[in-house]
């Protein structure tokens, strides 16, 4: 597979050396990606939900995001990208890896669906124009160096009226013991240096990095069941949360 990534302000090297390494796991349920597996069907049934609720969708349809355009930032080997374009949205997935970009490639092909799926940086999609009604920052943000301008460039991205789906882990002594101690050098649930305690970011960061443009919609915390491998909802963020945010018109 091609080695070829981009270089961007925003873009950490040693993060895409990370995840390069990792590429040909990514949809490997039981390998080291597996709980974005178990997360996916989580996020996507939040995703749905308030997308729905917000822009006036019916949730029952069978493909209620059709005519929607959808960007997946950092969308990796395109699990989540293929969960939206299977209720029906016109999906662009950006990675700044190319090996990542390939598993995503064939498996889209593999699964018939038509994903649009390109090397790319969130500031060169803003040099472009693109807008998009849904944008998702899913598991991203805590890889990005200089966090305000890459959330300004990535606000820039949704059309008005559209929305912005985060999700992140604080930056909070409860998210090092339970995220980073835990998760990565307990109970060997990811590998051994996914997240660095100081790129971890605090809700109120992502609310200064998108500005004065976005009102908060809705906000939860995301509780991990460490015997059932399961996902659920609490009031508590200091660890795991996830935000929708919308543009003003």
């Amino acid at each position: 597979m091609s080695t070829a990534h981009l270089s961007a302000p925003s873009i950490d090297p040693e993060e895409v050396a990370y995840f390069e390494r990792l590429a040909h796991r990514w949809w490997d349920t039981e390998g080291p990606f597996w709980p974005l597996h178990r997360l996916n069907a989580f996020r996507v049934d939040y995703i749905r939900r308030h997308l729905c609720t917000t822009l006036d969708l019916d949730p029952a349809a069978e493909r209620p995001f059709a005519g929607l355009r959808i960007l997946d930032i950092g969308c990796g080997g395109g699990i989540l990208s293929e969960s939206m374009a299977r209720l029906g949205a016109e999906v662009t997935g950006i990675d700044i890896t190319e090996k990542n970009l390939q598993v995503a490639r064939m498996h889209a092909q593999w699964s018939e669906l038509a994903i649009d799926y390109r090397l790319a940086s969130v500031e060169q999609l803003v040099q472009e124009g693109a807008s998009f009604d849904l944008v998702l920052n899913m598991e991203v943000v805590e890889h990005v160096e200089h966090l305000p301008d890459f959330l300004a460039a990535c606000a820039r991205l949704v059309r008005p009226d559209g929305l912005m789906v985060v999700s992140s882990i604080n930056r909070t002594p409860a998210a090092w013991i339970m995220a980073i101690l835990g998760a990565e050098y307990i109970l060997r649930w990811l590998p051994r240096g996914t997240h660095h305690y100081r790129k971890l970011v605090r809700p109120v960061e992502v609310a200064h990095g998108l500005g004065t443009g976005y009102r908060l919609v809705h906000e939860t915390g995301v509780r991990v069941n460490p015997f059932g491998r399961t996902f659920g909802y609490t009031r508590w963020k200091a660890v795991n949360y996830m935000m929708v945010w919308q543009r003003h018109a």
